[in-house]
């Protein structure tokens, strides 16, 4: 059975960097940093790739971001995986990848997702569950 924690989180940076501006798409590199507050506390760094429309609008986005902190007051760190594959209405996956999780942390697997509120601001709930390595037990 999953655990869910909430929360909220802000981003702390952002960094973006245009690749490519070519016909019908810019791709571009962005490095981001968040602080977390809630089951999550601690702080992330983002890699993400990103694809612009000709209008300049976010029309798909691949990204690697590991989180470092607490979870439910487990200290340790994993690594999550988004994927938005377009702006036609698909949906952002965002999931734990499995055997990233270190610490008190170790054997997590589950699912993220965002919410950004209309003002700007944004929550986060995080559905997981821990597998422990049982030769590390004493």
């Amino acid at each position: 059975m999953a655990t869910r924690a909430d929360g909220t989180f802000e981003l702390t940076s952002f960094e973006p960097e245009v690749l490519d501006e070519g016909p019908g798409a810019a791709l571009g590199r962005v490095r981001i940093t968040k602080t977390f507050q809630g089951g999550l506390a601690g702080i992330s760094t983002v890699t993400m790739l990103s694809v612009a429309d000709i209008e300049g609008g976010p029309a798909a986005y691949v990204a690697v971001e590991r989180f470092t902190g607490e979870l439910d007051g487990r200290e340790g760190s994993f690594v999550l995986q988004h994927s938005a594959p377009g702006s036609h209405g698909e949906q952002l996956a965002i999931r734990v990848v499995p055997g990233t999780g270190s610490g008190g942390l170790t054997g997590i697997v589950g699912t993220f997702e965002i919410v950004q509120s209309d003002d700007g601001s944004h929550s986060y709930v995080l559905e997981y569950t821990l597998a422990f390595d049982t030769s590390q037990s004493s």
